[in-house]
């Protein structure tokens, strides 16, 4: 039986036109684990909360609108940043705010990850020099080609964990990258048991 520790808080980064299930997949996996046989004060390992430049509604693809919790001045301190991808990232990767705070939360989360083309955005940051990613496969041309060139891209694989930095390729993979991450940091019984009450396939 696990013994719970502390519940990490998973920051979810949003911006216009991102993709709705870049990010409310992972955070579908991220609320749905327990600890086994914790109880019910104590169950969770994560927290989330969601994350936007300004405190308005902010509208994903296809026009739905998500109330943030927080903006960036007041955003608290996270274990986890996560960044999905979306039509919207093709103009965020030139916004310089957004990818100051990516920057500045990548120096103090235990992990900094993305789904999709958010991985333009890590690496506008500068956040993924000399390491491995991978991004959305309809899109990995653009990504790379607005990234710097110390990016080592790889074009194969679902997710790329390279330690601090995680990412995933396109939509749907982002599930099984935040499986992931419930796995190595909640254990392997949590991260199964959080896909068996998905009812997903969990691509590892």
């Amino acid at each position: 039986m696990a013994t719970a520790i502390k519940t990490r808080t998973i920051g979810v980064l949003l911006f216009p036109e991102f993709e709705p299930l870049d990010a409310f997949g992972p955070v579908e996996a991220f609320t749905i684990a327990e600890w086994p046989g914790a109880s019910l004060k104590d169950r969770r390992p994560f927290r989330v909360v969601t994350v936007t430049q300004t405190v308005a509604p902010v509208a994903m693809r296809g026009g739905v609108r998500v109330v943030p919790d927080h903006h960036f001045a007041g955003c608290p301190e996270l274990d986890v940043l996560l960044v999905p991808g979306g039509p919207g990232t093709r103009v965020e990767y030139r916004n310089r705010p957004l990818l100051d705070f990516i920057a500045a939360r990548a120096a103090t989360v235990e992990v900094l990850c993305s789904v999709c083309t958010g991985a333009a955005l890590l690496a506008g940051a500068g956040v993924l020099a000399g390491l491995e990613a991978t991004t959305n496969r309809y899109a990995f041309d653009w990504v790379a080609s607005v990234s710097p060139g110390d990016v080592r891209w790889n074009r194969t694989r679902r997710w790329v964990d390279a330690g601090r930095v995680v990412t995933s390729a396109g939509v749907s993979a982002g599930i099984d990258m935040a499986l992931h991450l419930v796995r190595r940091l909640a254990g392997e019984d949590v991260a199964q048991a959080a896909a068996a009450r998905m009812e997903y396939g969990w691509q590892r």
